[in-house]
């Protein structure tokens, strides 16, 4: 019986589980992966980013790759596996056409993409789906650096600082957290 269970992964013993990088056995850590190690898009932004994409100039799908995370700053580099299929729904659905150029498939627009590439702006704004809020990925690498920056600091205080300075330290985050918030609730 306890074999059958264990073959089934009930009350497996965990201690032959390698760890999948330093955050622990998920490998991106232990509550999901960080906001600022390259965001996952929905499908609907990997759509939507690849229409206004080729609304500029025809593309192949690593150009858009590399468009897409150099326009982000880094914040979002998109997988083949993510770009490559929205791509052939959007050519199946008469978006998109696709011609060989020079050994690799070049992806422009149709009309009907033309057309929805705009009714997306009327409806949207003009914010491009790369930017992920106001301040984009130049903002989010900016948090993310000084998000280090005092994580390091407090490192620094927890390894060789007093107890007062721990606590005063302790008090500072506090504080900072609340005004943090308060940014959230401005207007």
């Amino acid at each position: 019986m306890h074999e059958t269970r264990r073959r089934h992964g009930h009350h497996r013993d965990r201690s032959d589980m390698p760890f999948r990088g330093r955050h622990g056995p998920f490998g991106a850590g232990w509550f999901g992966p960080p906001p600022w190690g390259g965001r996952r898009a929905r499908r609907g932004d990997v759509r939507a980013a690849l229409l206004a994409l080729l609304a500029e100039k025809p593309m192949h799908g690593y150009d858009v790759i590399q468009e897409l995370e150099s326009r982000s700053g880094g914040a979002w580099r998109p997988s083949p596996g993510s770009i490559y299929p929205t791509l052939q729904m959007l050519e199946d659905g008469g978006l998109v056409t696709s011609e060989d150029r020079d050994g690799k498939r070049v992806y422009s627009l149709t009309d009907a993409g033309k057309a929805e590439v705009e009714e997306r702006k009327e409806r949207t704004g003009d914010a491009p789906p790369w930017e992920f809020g106001p301040g984009g990925g130049e903002g989010q690498m900016q948090l993310r650096d000084a998000f280090f920056q005092l994580a390091a600091a407090l490192m620094q205080v927890a390894r060789t600082g007093t107890t007062q300075q721990m606590k005063q330290a302790g008090e500072i985050v506090a504080e900072a957290r609340k005004k943090v918030y308060a940014i959230l609730a401005q207007d």
